[in-house]
């Protein structure tokens, strides 16, 4: 065994990992890595499919998130936000309340939210380390807002979806339902309502027989899944106690299982709640720059007098803004300075932050923060990632890689364990099941998802699942033949581990 990988047994707790099986076995020690291609410490070569779980958009080792970074070294690597401003995290927030606000513009009149409850812009932006952080901030933000506008008496809550994971720190673990992570804490945690999220290929209410295609695609409903969020929003109401907030990952659910959305669910379902008095909290730690394809938004612009203003379609990297969505919450980690370091961002609007503002003798600051708030190193990644997003070229190759991506996953279809392949933008999800033609499901101890990635690894292409949920998620830079050898030892290594 390496002396690197007997110092990992020897000291090193792993996270969503059983260590007794760890220990069992010599880890593999990544040493170094290049656009989509991770090196170990033995020099072997592998694919990194899943994006080094979801985060690294433009892979690894890329020369213009280093030389920022070597850049912003000689300056400093890190200032308290307590007490100082600095220059990275200011052009960064600057630029992510732009990216927000459909390329500098306003919502649409029909997204305004209800006249005196929220406002519409979000322009305000509070740092912080990860995804669970960014949702913890948007939870106490909402929960103190709503005491404070309708009331010291009121009690907040909050309402998300069923299979909901939205990070590991307890308020986020609180709106998760994942009993598999959460019920071990379930003492600590408050209590928050959940409503079925539309998956289409185990939802009870679709009479659709099973197809070789995106369950989406065949499904027979009446959108029952929508008129379920409306009976919880009135029943809250009818209780005399509307919901706080509604908390959504728009367009895919990660950790349910890559849990795609029709078109139009979180649209119409984010109506709903709006209408009951509800915020709107994104989580779009994953879905967020670009991950869930490249949504367009109708832009006006003003040009030079005497020429009247026209409508363009200007692109997205929000999930939430291509589903016609403007939520008072974007939660944003993970893709935010394209892997490189730990940072995450919460926007929210001026309603919010003028709810805390008053005299220091008031105390009604938010009486919450991080020792790394606005790392200079971390933000300056992040311009740097969001330069590179929404160059040109790299909203070509991620056109390209998505339908490269779609007509690849084609060739899973003729494996009979594959029960769903389902893909948003360059995510995709690939569900196995005992026989497609009933959906049955393996059980969780059978250990289908981890055993197939295993083999997966042994043909040098790297991902995790999500149970019995193989999960494609390649960064941006990631070649047709590489992708070609990410689907194809996918399909190897499921005609391997589940020969019929």
């Amino acid at each position: 065994m390496h002396k690197l990988a007997r110092l990992d047994h020897a000291h090193v707790w792993h996270p969503f990992t059983q260590m007794q099986d760890w220990l069992r076995r010599e880890p593999m020690v990544i040493t170094a890595g290049q656009g989509a291609v991770l090196r170990d410490v033995r020099g072997r070569e592998y694919l990194d499919a899943n994006s080094s779980i979801w985060t690294n958009l433009h892979g690894h080792n890329h020369p213009k998130l280093n030389a920022a970074l070597r850049r912003q070294l000689g300056k400093i690597a890190h200032s308290s936000a307590l007490g100082f401003a600095n220059e990275p995290a200011s052009l960064l927030a600057e630029r992510l309340v732009r990216l927000a606000n459909a390329a500098g513009g306003v919502p649409p009149r029909a997204a305004m939210p209800n006249p005196g409850m929220h406002a519409s812009r979000l322009n305000k932006v509070f740092f912080s380390d990860d995804g669970s952080t960014a949702m913890e901030v948007a939870l106490k933000l909402a929960y103190e807002f709503t005491r404070r506008t309708r009331g010291p008496k009121s009690k907040p809550r909050f309402l998300s979806l069923a299979g909901a994971y939205h990070g590991d720190t307890v308020g986020a673990v609180s709106l998760g339902h994942i009993a598999l992570f959460h019920q071990s804490y379930g003492g600590l945690l408050f209590k928050t309502d959940q409503v079925m999220s539309p998956y289409c290929y185990r939802c009870p209410f679709n009479r659709a027989e099973p197809e070789r295609a995106d369950a989406r695609e065949y499904r027979q409903c009446n959108w029952e899944c929508v008129g379920k969020v409306e009976s919880k929003c009135a029943a809250a109401r009818k209780r005399g106690n509307d919901y706080a907030a509604f908390v959504f990952e728009p367009r895919m659910q990660g950790a349910a299982g890559m849990i795609p959305q029709p078109e139009g669910w979180l649209k119409r379902v984010s109506d709903i709640a709006r209408g009951h008095g509800a915020l709107l909290v994104a989580d779009e730690v994953m879905t967020g720059f670009g991950r869930t394809g490249l949504g367009y938004l109708p832009v006006t612009t003003s040009h030079a007098r005497k020429k009247p203003s026209r409508v363009v379609q200007s692109p997205t990297l929000f999930a939430s803004h291509a589903e016609d969505v403007w939520p008072d919450f974007l939660a944003v980690a993970k893709g935010l300075t394209g892997g490189y370091l730990p940072m995450a961002a919460t926007l929210t609007t001026q309603a919010v932050f003028d709810a805390f503002l008053g005299k220091y003798e008031e105390f009604k600051t938010f009486f919450h923060g991080h020792s790394y708030t606005g790392n200079q190193l971390g933000a300056t990644a992040g311009l740097a990632s969001l330069e590179l997003l929404s160059g040109k070229p790299s909203i070509a190759a991620r056109l390209r890689l998505e339908e490269d991506l779609r007509h690849e996953l084609k060739s899973l279809w003729s494996l009979p364990s594959v029960g769903d392949v389902r893909q948003v933008g360059l995510v995709a999800g690939i569900e196995l099941v005992r026989d497609w033609r009933t959906r049955e499901p393996f059980a969780l101890a059978e250990r289908v998802g981890a055993r197939v990635c295993e083999a997966m690894a042994r043909r040098g292409v790297l991902t995790r699942p999500i149970g019995s949920v193989v999960v494609l998620m390649p960064p941006y830079c990631t070649t047709r033949a590489q992708l070609r050898r990410m689907v194809g030892a996918l399909r190897e290594a499921v005609a391997e581990t589940l020969r019929p």
